[in-house]
């Protein structure tokens, strides 16, 4: 089973969670709704909604609050890309203009707060403390996680700041998503944490993945410019791996390169190149996989359902994805 068979098994369950979607975008003001549907409809595959209902329909057909949570999450996940576009000062996002670039950085840092106030209020009249409770611990990692990028020095950032950083801004959500998909179908706390480490290192597993896919020929197909996250001088595992094995002289070069105020098209390939001596890329994907395999354990102990097989699956998919 591929990600498109898998979310079309669940169709009908992310045709209410859209709903819920439109109907919070439905506003009087049209800026906010035209920035809103822009980046909601620019080619997100609702992961995150999928394995929540995955999650919640381990213990049976899911509650009606469950389509909401996975409405808030998306609207969380949206807020939070357009708060980053503005921080990197990025042009584009998912292969379009980065909203900033068509309505401005004003706007969209405010149509993600409204997401942000809006998840939350969701979530609040759900009158489930639990999930309201996990939902803000994740918003404060996510925070967090912007943090710890703006302070780690990308030519001296190690392994473990670059794990610390994608724990906070991508694995948490995905945590969140599968633990709150269980605490709303009436899951025991043991499940619920099983299904919260499988989805930290589910996120850790996708967040490798897609920076490796950073240094990837033909990246128009991933929706991002090639090396981009080069360009933004980012943290990435790639990158701390070469500059941490690549040769005295390769190493000088890497950080006069990164020292420049503009690192060019040419310069990305220079780093390409680099990383295929190096075998940069098959060990990042090695690291990837055995997060996902991590992830695939935590699932062991929960109810022998199709739908844990689906979240496996999930797992495997995120590492198989585009290479």
């Amino acid at each position: 089973m591929n990600l498109t068979e898998i979310l079309e098994n669940i169709k009908d369950d992310l045709a209410l969670v859209e709903e819920r979607i439109a109907a919070q975008l439905n506003t009087e003001i049209p800026l906010l709704n035209e920035v809103g549907q822009y980046i909601l409809e620019s080619g997100g595959k609702r992961l995150r909604p999928a394995i929540l209902i995955y999650a919640a329909r381990l213990s049976g057909p899911p509650p009606d609050g469950v389509f909401t949570a996975a409405g808030a999450l998306e609207f969380l996940h949206t807020a939070t890309l357009l708060h980053d576009d503005v921080v990197d000062e990025a042009d584009t996002r998912r292969a379009k203009k980065a909203a900033r670039k068509v309505w401005g950085n004003a706007a969209s840092v405010l149509v993600g707060d409204y997401l942000l106030a809006t998840a939350f209020r969701s979530l609040t009249l759900l009158g489930n403390l639990e999930v309201l409770d996990t939902i803000s611990q994740t918003t404060s990692q996510m925070a967090k996680g912007e943090i710890l990028q703006l302070i780690r020095r990308y030519d001296s950032a190690t392994e473990a700041d670059y794990l610390a950083i994608i724990i906070h801004k991508t694995a948490c959500l995905f945590a969140a998503a599968a633990k709150i998909g269980g605490a709303l179908s009436g899951a025991d706390a043991p499940v619920q944490d099983a299904l919260y480490n499988y989805g930290n290192d589910l996120g850790i597993a996708f967040q490798i993945v897609d920076d490796a896919l950073d240094y990837v020929e033909h990246r128009e197909k991933v929706g991002k410019p090639l090396g981009i996250d080069l360009k933004e001088k980012k943290v990435t595992l790639p990158l701390s791996r070469l500059l941490e094995i690549a040769s005295a002289k390769e190493q000088k070069r890497l950080r006069k390169m990164l020292a420049k105020e503009t690192i060019e098209d040419d310069d990305v390939r220079e780093v390409m190149a680099l990383m295929k001596i190096h075998q940069v890329l098959p060990y990042t994907l090695k690291e990837a996989e055995k997060y996902a395999e991590r992830a695939k354990s935590h699932l062991e102990g929960l109810p022998p359902r199709p739908e844990r097989d689906i979240l496996a699956q999930i797992a495997k998919l995120v590492v198989e994805r585009e290479f």
